[in-house]
């Protein structure tokens, strides 16, 4: 996958088309991602002993990956993610704009 824990992103389509924020969860298996404050959606508990009150409550759903595109840290804008190996022989993932390493080294 292009995206991994800890990314910024910004989302390309959907209800939240143009929002940022953080990738808190990847699913590969489901190709989707978990980004903080996209993609609310309202979940009814019942009240348990860990939930007394119970009611609605707001959280982050998964969206597709493809939806998605990383921010690079360096030039600050939307980017297609690049692959090269570094002299020492690791595979780094990189911006494909300004050609600078995204992975944090």
């Amino acid at each position: 996958m292009h995206v991994k824990k800890g990314d910024k992103v910004i989302v390309l389509s959907g209800k939240d088309k143009g929002k940022e924020g953080k990738v808190l969860k990847v699913f590969p298996k489901d190709n989707k991602v978990l980004v903080e404050g996209i993609n609310i959606v309202k979940k009814h508990l019942r009240p348990t002993q860990k939930t007394p009150q119970g009611g609605i409550v707001p959280q982050e759903a998964p969206i597709y990956a493809c939806k998605v595109m990383v921010i690079c840290p360096a030039c600050a804008k939307p980017t297609r993610v690049g692959h090269a190996f570094l002299e020492d022989g690791r595979k780094v993932r990189v911006c494909k704009k300004c050609g600078e390493v995204i992975d944090n080294i």
